[in-house]
């Protein structure tokens, strides 16, 4: 019985560790056609789980294809963080941990 609560207790405290703990501050849609823009601003915590002053802020643009009057504009680019925008990231979830991890924070 006891190695069983043991054996619980690592894997919530692994999971605890391991979890990303970053609040959404606000999420905005801006612009229309190619100048159509997401952006997200994340607020990172620490180790302990305490808020931090640090932010994150992320944004993905429309994605167009051809130029002038042939720029067809459908679907999204990649996320990126705007401190370091050559990195891209599939969804803002993993560019936020990403960049609360490189701040030394989740």
């Amino acid at each position: 019985m006891i190695k069983k609560i043991f054996f619980a207790l690592v894997i919530v405290a692994t999971s605890v560790c391991t979890a990303n703990a970053y609040q959404l501050l606000s999420s905005k849609e801006l612009g229309k056609n190619d100048a159509k823009n997401q952006t997200v601003v994340v607020k990172c915590t620490t180790d302990t789980g305490k808020k931090s002053n640090q932010t994150c802020t992320l944004r993905r643009y429309a994605k167009c294809t051809g130029t002038g009057e042939n720029k067809k504009c459908s679907g999204w680019q990649a996320w990126q963080d705007l401190r370091s925008p050559s990195k891209k990231y599939s969804d803002w979830r993993s560019a936020a941990s990403a960049c609360c991890r490189a701040k030394g924070l989740r």
